[in-house]
């Protein structure tokens, strides 16, 4: 009986990490720029503000509407940040040392 209940808890420990290192996941949230972080003022729109920031050097981040947190965005030259810039989308790809490697964009 040990022998199971050891065995089940370190195949739950293997699947639990493996999830943050390269399985691929979905989010939902809103493409933004790492200077603003999602509050672009509410006078501004949106993706006006992310692209403008974008063009002077700032990268794509991901902001998750639970909790609001920023996702960096490892793979800045996806097409379809730009295509999305400023929408509510779920984002598709792996979590790589803390920033998503992005495979799939749909709004």
């Amino acid at each position: 009986m040990k022998r199971l209940v050891a065995t089940c808890l370190l195949l739950t420990w293997v699947g639990w990490s493996s999830v943050g290192a390269g399985a691929e996941q979905t989010w939902n949230g809103s493409i933004s720029d790492a200077r603003c972080g999602g509050d672009h003022g509410g006078e501004v729109d949106e993706r006006e503000c992310t692209l403008r920031c974008v063009g002077t050097g700032d990268a794509f981040v991901l902001v998750t509407d639970y909790g609001k947190k920023v996702w960096p965005i490892a793979n800045q030259n996806f097409a379809d940040l730009r295509v999305h810039a400023g929408h509510t989308v779920k984002m598709t790809g792996e979590l790589k040392d803390g920033a998503i490697v992005v495979s799939k964009i749909v709004m």
